[in-house]
């Protein structure tokens, strides 16, 4: 009888099953696999090798904190000549000496998370069991049976793979690029993911039933969209605010990427950070989903509604000069921002597989928690509006009518216009580029099309609320906002109002030309601007262009940290009684951040950012500091005081030591902070070359 046999030392050989399976650029300290590919790990055993035919071996692998087989959360198998399909399995690839190489291989619809991995060994008589180690097993889009399966490469690789990326900010009509370092495998940051799903409360409330659903990234997405925001005090990781008062927080426009926010969470006891806003909740939502092999990215949606009675109507109401009146729920939101997750749906139609909308930003409940989707893109190009999750809100968020109602001086109550005009532009950063891609047909079929009636008459059967009768401009008169070329911030510019008489008949008006500072959620702070022309003449078929010129030291101190200003022009034609409105929301453009790269870009070799930015204000700069951060260049975040003043036309300047890990192309974020010039942005591509081998 052979003697017994014992495992005396493993090898989980980390660095070449993480490049196997494509989570390299977490290191290689721990072992990260996807679920339906093979890994191998190594075997030492004592006092003699294995020998096929006289010993028998089994593997038991097992997530959370109850583990059993009827959950799915604990598997127990013989080690066979092959690997089987649908199963956990495990086969032996070669034994030399003392030393076995045993393949293992989980299903495609295993649960994801943290993983203990124990054998057994036999010899007829005698047994034994030992902890081999433990390992993270994570979602695979590279496994056609996986339920996040993606084909094309290069989209795995952008959305999933790639740790930094691009948010659109600013309006429709100027697409600001704002650089996101999302950061999914840094150190560290895996384990807070796993942390997060073990935090959220249907774990804490029945941990086996929450671990046996963790094989369908529906449930997972669902999961992480209300974790996300902290609103059911539920020990999520950010706090949205949107009132300019951060002195107790981070000012959301401060974030640079998610890898800050994540940590903070995990280092204070997964209390919530302060402060996130759309963006902040979605790049977060985002780098969670990729670090745990759900393919995601990040949409902005311009002019996005929030239809708060259900009737896809967004009403609006101003006083007779064409304020904005308090007490207003429904909004439109010059931008919102929130994530797409590509899977299938097996609750639903396999038409509704693909990318589906899933949104941490806390605006409505959904099925009495602060959550949003996964609703399917299609299903709201489509209007169908009863499948879930939530496609209703988002359906109102692309495609709700707007209807402005103006009080006039008798109090009486009148409709202006009623159009279509959210779910303008709606983007994504491209894959391989750092250039945006138009998704709006995703969303929504051509305005005025024949797809377009078939779908608002379909989504018109799920309304709860009567739709009022759509009510156009009236043709005779006209208004364009037109702009001009360098509305830089500490520069003056002029705007224009292009107004068309097409009648036959010379029209008596009276117009208002203002602009005032905006959120990008719309809330409109001082005057900056005004042009009153109580009698203003239109000649027949003649077309009139009003100036206002905007000064910075009107808008400069009470611009917001969006750099956005409202253009409202309001025209009372005293001949038909009409009132005729024009709104345009402006972006005006920071300074542009200057890095320079000094030093080889190689990994384990320091490189050298030079920093610049010019002040482009009449006032000097205090308190000027810069802040970078780059996955795969930093380790987390870098930030560096200026001991000087800016003074107007003058650089602010640092250098900033970087170390690169790994070869690949990285972007360096930076931030610049300062008393009166706060959130600029910049960044910088660096690829890094290979060492000769």
């Amino acid at each position: 009888m052979a003697e017994a046999l014992y495992m005396e030392n493993s090898d989980l050989d980390c660095s070449t099953n993480n490049r196997n399976h494509h989570t390299r650029d977490i290191g290689c300290e721990k072992l990260f696999v996807r679920r339906g590919q093979a890994f191998a790990i190594k075997l030492q055993f004592s006092p003699r090798g294995y020998e096929e035919g006289v010993d028998q071996l089994a593997v038991i692998v097992q997530t959370g904190p109850c583990p059993s087989e009827e959950s799915s959360t604990e598997a127990h198998f013989k080690v066979t000549e092959a690997l089987e399909s649908d199963v956990w399995s495990a086969a032996v690839l070669s034994s030399e000496g003392d030393w076995l190489i045993l393949s293992i291989c989980s299903p495609p619809d295993a649960r994801i998370g943290f993983y203990t991995l124990t054998l057994e060994t036999s010899n007829g008589t005698e047994e034994n069991s030992c902890v081999v180690g433990d390992f993270y097993l994570l979602f695979n889009p590279w496994c056609p049976e996986d339920s996040v399966y993606m084909e094309k490469e290069e989209e795995r690789t952008e959305y999933v793979g790639t740790q930094y990326g691009i948010v659109f900010q600013g309006t429709k009509n100027s697409m600001d690029p704002v650089p996101w370092n999302f950061g999914q495998f840094e150190e560290g940051i895996p384990e807070i993911c796993i942390l997060l799903l073990d935090s959220n409360p249907k774990h804490r409330k029945d941990s086996n039933r929450d671990c046996s659903r963790r094989n369908d990234p529906v449930y997972i997405s669902r999961v992480i969209s209300a974790m996300v925001n902290c609103n059911d005090e539920d020990g999520g990781i950010l706090y949205g605010r949107w009132d300019n008062n951060y002195g107790d927080g981070v000012n959301p426009n401060t974030w640079m990427g998610s890898v800050d926010v994540l940590r903070r969470w995990r280092k204070y006891g997964c209390q919530p950070v302060r402060y996130g806003q759309c963006w902040v909740f979605a790049a977060v939502a985002c780098s969670v989903l990729r670090c745990l092999g759900i393919p995601a990215r990040v949409i902005t949606n311009y002019y996005s509604a929030h239809d708060t009675n259900s009737n896809l109507v967004v009403e609006q109401y101003l006083d007779s000069d064409g304020n904005k009146m308090s007490n207003q729920k429904d909004m439109i939101w010059n931008y919102h921002c929130w994530v797409e997750a590509w899977m299938t749906r097996p609750d639903l139609d396999e038409a509704y597989n693909g990318w589906q909308v899933v949104d941490p930003t806390p605006q409505e409940k959904s099925e009495g928690i602060y959550c949003c989707g996964p609703a399917p893109v299609i299903a709201v190009k489509e209007g169908e509006l009863g499948l879930k999750y939530d496609v209703p809100f988002v359906f109102a968020e692309v495609n709700a009518d707007t209807i402005y109602y103006i009080q006039q001086k008798d109090g009486s109550v009148r409709q202006t216009r009623h159009i279509s005009q959210v779910g303008q532009n709606i983007s994504t950063k491209a894959v391989g580029k750092d250039t945006r891609e138009d998704i709006t047909h995703n969303y929504k079929y051509p305005e005025g099309s024949e797809d377009e009636r078939r779908v608002f008459e379909k989504a018109n059967q799920f309304v709860s609320v009567p739709r009022p009768e759509r009510n156009e401009d009236p043709a005779g008169i006209s208004i364009k906002l037109k702009v001009s070329e360098g509305m830089n911030l500490g520069s003056d510019f002029d705007v224009f109002a292009l107004i068309n008489n097409n009648t036959d008949e010379e029209k008596e008006c009276r117009f208002r030309f203002c602009a005032r500072t905006v959120s990008y959620t719309g809330v409109v702070g001082p005057e900056c601007g005004m042009e009153d022309i109580g009698s203003l003449k239109l000649q027949a078929n003649a077309a009139e262009t009003i100036p206002l010129r905007i000064l910075y030291e009107k808008y400069g101190e009470n611009i917001t940290e969006d750099n956005m200003i409202k253009l409202l022009a309001v025209l009372q034609d005293f001949t038909s009684d009409e009132t005729i409105l024009a709104m345009r929301d402006i972006h005006v453009k920071n300074p542009d951040i200057k890095v320079r790269v000094m030093g080889e870009p190689k990994p384990k070799r320091k490189l050298v950012a030079d920093i610049t930015m010019k002040n482009p204000l009449s006032e000097p700069l205090t308190g000027c500091s810069f802040s970078v951060e780059g996955a795969g260049l930093t380790d987390g975040l870098l930030r560096k005081e200026l001991d000087y003043t800016v003074e107007p036309g003058q650089d602010a300047r640092v250098r900033m030591d970087l170390m690169p890990q790994l070869p690949g192309l990285r972007k360096l974020v930076v931030d610049f902070e300062s008393d009166r010039l706060k959130g600029v942005k910049g960044f910088k591509n660096i690829i890094i070359s290979p060492l000769p081998k």
